[in-house]
């Protein structure tokens, strides 16, 4: 192989990674909203029972908040809007899953996922994000005198 051949498809890489970290770590989190709300009974189990005494809900109703929180978020994180606030508040969640269940084989995964949400929340707003495309079109409206009265 040629050595611009190499260096561009390293470039491309760079560029592109982020990208993959944010929707690939979107996807999980979606998934597990998703089967929580499908499927409630089956997480009531990894509630602890501090949270529901703490809260005064039950179980299942804290399982269908936890499915919403990753749901939303989940598509925030997706799309690319407000990457840095979405990646920040699912690194805590994740990060406070992690504390909770311990470093055994699944906090030793969450805390994998953790990491990820902490490098996408330092990354910010990757290449193919909502923030950068919103960012873009607003210069260009400002370069454009088109502000509605900000110039």
């Amino acid at each position: 192989m040629n050595k611009e051949y190499i260096e561009k498809i390293s470039n491309t890489g760079k560029v592109i990674a982020p990208t993959i970290l944010r929707i690939g770590l979107a996807l999980v989190f979606l998934w597990f909203g998703v089967n929580q709300i499908v499927n409630p009974t089956a997480w009531v189990a990894y509630i602890p029972d501090w949270v529901v005494s703490l809260s005064s809900l039950s179980a299942e109703t804290i399982v269908y908040l936890n499915a919403a929180f990753e749901i939303f978020f989940g598509v925030a994180l997706f799309l690319g809007f407000f990457t840095r606030f979405v990646s920040f508040f699912l690194m805590l969640h994740i990060f406070e899953i992690t504390y909770t269940v311990g470093f055994d084989a699944t906090g030793v995964r969450d805390f994998g996922l953790s990491v990820a949400a902490l490098v996408v929340f330092l990354n910010g707003a990757d290449f193919f994000t909502l923030d950068r495309f919103m960012k873009e079109e607003s210069s260009s409206k400002i370069e454009d005198g088109k502000a509605g009265g900000l110039i």
